[in-house]
């Protein structure tokens, strides 16, 4: 008997760390739950008491992977090829009521989130660069780590490996504005299908790695915060009371005549009847937003009724959650304490969009303070959400006396400092924690492009295109004229064109493909 119960907990040990489990929400919640009863104020939780305010679908739940101390203030996170998480600490960002916007301390962060003992939470923290001005875009390259710093974008290098940074060069200073508005900013750096890095706010530019170089190539301004895409290479972005844009023609091809106002395909709503994809259906009272106070913005149990703040647009790519999930769109709406999930549907002419719940969203809470800012697909197949947990959420310059009026009675401007990161896990998860794309050979990581995780391929094929991989051209035609799988033959496609050794004949065969997505780049790269 105690050897049959020795090897139960054995097992269940090797369970925690497969899967991660530790602290988590609970799986089981009655759902949809409807609006909740709060209390009159809202002060901070700990994290153990924060994952019980969570309500999500039956057999979903999260999973706390970093807090506070660990992480602060977090924006925008990133992956390294080793599993290490990349964060972005906006530390100046509302101090309080009465500081200067924006705020040009140098108090800013970039820091590194590592789990040594392999329990799926993170357990050390280093400061990869501090200094920083309201920093807000990041991207782990194999050459370097890009750092979005209005009006300034840095390529930040680890010359030792100790994962601080030593030196860094400027790509360039039109990356936003240093004195412009916090919430509208440029932000993004997406390494897009085609090889582009993709921005979104009130940035013009965006840019592509040439002769071992970033290209700064003009844009049109599009979204406010976030940017993700599909398999098919379609860039999606948002605006606050819009949850859903696409470029359906990428906006790179309108830069060309500076004349065009109207940009037909580049930026479309995606709407369904009613706009009920706007839609929202949070499980508290919202009385802390700008419009609260006007008719048709809240319901009489006084929750939103529309987006107000819906940002960190994310198409689900990953390989370990239900597979009803994949390719659908997920939106975070920080004023709302909620992200949304989006059902896409391509008929063949043109994307249609809906909300996935009736009367639900994929994930919710009853804590004010829960401020869900950015979304991403892991390494690990999973979705992770960073929170920047905080009361204020808007940035000064636009909050109206109204809010202000509600920070101050519910004593929502303090504390500041705090921050988590969960990842969105189901009861039949078991997440991938493998690392071989640290160590891949080149002929690995072509072989990487036909894997099922996005974020394997998508990597892949960067690091491919960085190391200017030509020896392997030939194993990327084959894939590329000869893969069962229509994504992984985008992805070789894209890598020839990203290190200049597609061949004509490649193209040819691309134009006839059985895939509409698969001819359409091929059309893009002839």
């Amino acid at each position: 008997m105690l050897l049959v119960r020795l090897r139960t907990i054995a097992l269940l040990l090797i369970a925690s760390v497969i899967t991660g489990y530790g602290q988590s929400s609970p799986a089981n919640r009655p759902w949809p739950p409807g609006v909740q009863k709060v209390s009159d104020e809202s002060p901070p939780l700990s994290p153990a008491e924060a994952l019980k305010t969570f309500y999500m679908p039956p057999g979903y739940r999260l999973e706390l992977v970093a807090s506070e101390p660990l992480v602060q203030d977090p924006a925008v996170m990133d992956w390294d090829l080793e599993g290490r998480l990349w964060v972005v600490e906006m530390t100046g960002f509302v101090r309080d009521l009465e500081a200067p916007e924006p705020n040009l301390d140098r108090i800013g962060n970039v820091v590194v989130l590592e789990d040594t003992n392999h329990d799926g939470k993170m357990d050390k923290r280093t400061v990869f660069a501090d200094g920083l001005i309201l920093p807000r875009a990041l991207k782990v390259l194999d050459r370097g780590v890009l750092v979005g710093e209005p009006g300034s974008l840095w390529l930040m290098h680890d010359t030792n490996g100790d994962l601080k940074v030593d030196t860094k060069e400027l790509v360039t200073n039109q990356y936003g504005r240093l004195q412009g508005g916090v919430e509208g900013n440029a932000n993004g750096l997406y390494w897009g299908l085609d090889n582009r890095l993709y921005t979104t706010g009130e940035a013009d530019v965006y840019f592509r790695l040439k002769d071992l170089k970033f290209e700064v190539l003009k844009t049109l301004e599009r979204g406010e915060w976030g940017v993700t895409q599909d398999d098919a290479g379609r860039t999606y972005r948002n605006t606050n009371e819009s949850a859903l844009h696409v470029d359906f023609v990428p906006t790179a091809y309108y830069a060309r005549n500076p004349s065009l106002l109207r940009t037909r395909g580049s930026y479309e709503a995606l709407r369904d009847e009613d706009d009920a994809v706007n839609t929202v259906w949070p499980v508290r009272p919202n009385p802390g937003t700008n419009r609260a106070y006007q008719v048709g913005i809240d319901r009489p149990d006084d929750s939103l009724a529309k987006f107000t703040a819906v940002c960190a647009p994310l198409v689900y790519r990953g390989d370990r959650l239900p597979a009803e999930l994949y390719g659908n769109a997920f939106v975070a709406d920080p004023a709302a304490n909620l992200v949304g999930r989006i059902v896409l549907t391509d008929d063949g002419t043109t994307l249609r969009a809906r909300k996935a719940y009736d009367n639900a969203e994929f994930l919710a809470s009853t804590d004010e303070r829960f401020r869900p800012v950015y979304l991403s697909n892991a390494p690990d197949g999973t979705l992770y959400i960073v929170d920047m947990y905080r009361g204020i959420i808007q940035d000064r310059s636009s909050t109206t006396v109204y809010l202000r009026d509600h920070i101050i009675r519910r004593k929502l401007d303090q504390p500041t400092g705090m921050g988590r990161i969960y990842r969105v896990v189901h009861e039949t998860t078991r997440r991938d924690t493998s690392t071989a794309l640290a160590t891949a050979t080149p002929a690995q990581l072509v072989d990487a492009l036909a894997h099922p995780n996005g974020w394997w391929r998508d990597t892949a094929q960067r690091l491919l295109v960085e190391r200017g991989a030509r020896p392997v051209a030939g194993a990327l035609t084959r894939l590329a004229e000869s893969a069962k799988d229509p994504r992984a033959r985008l992805h070789a496609l894209w890598t020839l064109d990203g290190i200049d050794a597609i061949e004509r004949a490649t193209v040819v065969k691309a134009l006839e493909d059985t895939s509409r997505d698969v001819r359409a780049s091929a059309i893009r790269i002839a």
